[in-house]
């Protein structure tokens, strides 16, 4: 048997090249065998898998004799098989030309977790085929799909406001210079790639220094094995606000801070995590930073503007749908890294630390490398940047946690 008996031998996946899969849902297609001369085989069989792997090595030990600690940890989603040639005890010739056979799977009905590709684990799905002919090496062909399992936002967790508030007293060495807090409210929690989220905020300043309050969405992966929590972090969009000036007082009446085309949480999966967060910061000179954080979740079926909503959504903070018709501008500049948002506090800590195993199920890069996992969905619509709803100059303040 030559090395060209073979011409072709393919994959193919029935739909669009770009579909993309969620549970339950059915998985079919054809492998493509295209001989140049009669050929004798003796089995052909398909394998469906779905497997979550986190890992990576950490240098217990410097110098020349270095010791490396391997963190490994996988779990398995969905593993199907099938015959397209069975082992019948007598090889099976098929005759020269193409031949084609089909196949098909149903993905599990238990709900699977999103595609994910990070650079200490990954969360993949692929159909492999091998063909095992006599006195010949087995030709393998490999081809992954996409899973997405949905997030509807129109949920009454995810609907619910954040709201929060938080204060520091600025100190230089053994001197204090006043206090410094912030109070800030989102309409809801859920939020789909695309979307403006109108950030109400209200900025004390007490010192007798100028401060500058900022916003930034961060996006946390948090990889998990043997006990132990590796975290990659990233600012993936930022907005800055006006000087506030010793002993002033600023508002943001629905700041816009846009979501990039980042990709869904991920929760639901024990050894990867993807998580969001809205940090509401105030940068004090000479001093760390204060931060307020309000927790987001990214999910991919958009809210129902004319759908039933809670009461509090309904409110004076929801979003306008007149924004719809308005346009705003890119913002050119790039997001900070993650280092410059957090406080001093927080870069102290170690990302990697001991975690019990009983622990787990507590915790909460295609290419996302150290970077943002890209996400694509349909173009998002355009918002203006102006409030839809300002506040009326002889209204009284309001508790923003009210």
């Amino acid at each position: 048997m030559t090395f060209n008996t073979i011409k072709g031998f393919k994959l193919e996946f029935d739909g669009p090249g770009d579909a993309v899969y969620a549970s339950s849902e059915i998985l079919s297609g054809k492998v493509v065998l295209e001989l140049n001369r009669d050929t004798k085989v003796d089995t052909m069989k398909v394998l469906g898998r779905g497997v979550a792997t986190a890992h990576w090595l950490e240098n217990r030990s410097g110098g020349m004799n270095a010791v490396y600690n391997d963190y490994t940890s996988k779990i398995s989603y969905f593993r199907k098989r099938q015959h397209l040639i069975r082992d019948n005890g007598e090889h099976t010739l098929l005759s020269a030309g193409r031949h084609e056979f089909p196949f098909s799977f149903q993905l599990p009905e238990e709900t699977l977790v999103t595609s994910f590709e990070g650079k200490h684990g990954s969360i993949r799905y692929w159909v492999k085929v091998k063909l095992h002919r006599p006195w010949a090496t087995v030709r393998k062909i490999k081809k992954e799909f996409t899973v997405i399992e949905p997030i509807d936002i129109n949920t009454p967790a995810l609907l619910a406001p954040q709201a929060g508030t938080k204060d520091k007293m600025a100190r230089v060495w053994y001197r204090d210079f006043g206090q410094v807090s912030i109070t800030a409210k989102i309409d809801r929690k859920g939020y789909t790639p695309g979307e403006v989220i109108p950030v109400f905020a209200e900025f004390d300043n007490a010192t007798s220094r100028s401060v500058v309050p900022k916003a930034y969405i961060t996006q946390t992966q948090t990889f998990i094995a043997r006990g132990t929590m590796k975290q990659k972090q990233a600012v993936v969009a930022t907005l800055s606000g006006d000087v506030v000036g010793a002993q002033r007082r600023e508002t943001w009446h629905g700041r816009a801070i846009k979501i990039p085309p980042v990709g869904p949480s991920i929760l639901q999966c024990r050894i990867i995590k993807v998580e969001y967060m809205l940090r509401v910061c105030v940068d004090v000179p000479g001093t760390s930073k204060l931060c307020l954080e309000l927790p987001l979740v990214m999910g991919t079926i958009p809210l129902h503007p004319f759908g039933s909503r809670t009461s509090s959504v309904s409110s004076q903070y929801s979003v306008n749908l007149e924004w719809l018709r308005m346009a705003i501008p890119e913002q050119p500049e790039p997001p900070p890294d993650y280092s410059s948002v957090v406080t001093d506090e927080e870069a102290e800590r170690n990302i990697t630390a001991p975690h019990p195993e009983e622990d787990l199920s507590g915790i909460m890069e295609h290419p996302l490398r150290a970077f943002v996992q890209e996400f694509r969905f349909r173009p998002p619509p355009v918002y203006c940047e102006i409030d839809p709803n300002p506040q009326p100059l002889n209204m009284r303040r309001r508790c923003m946690t009210c």
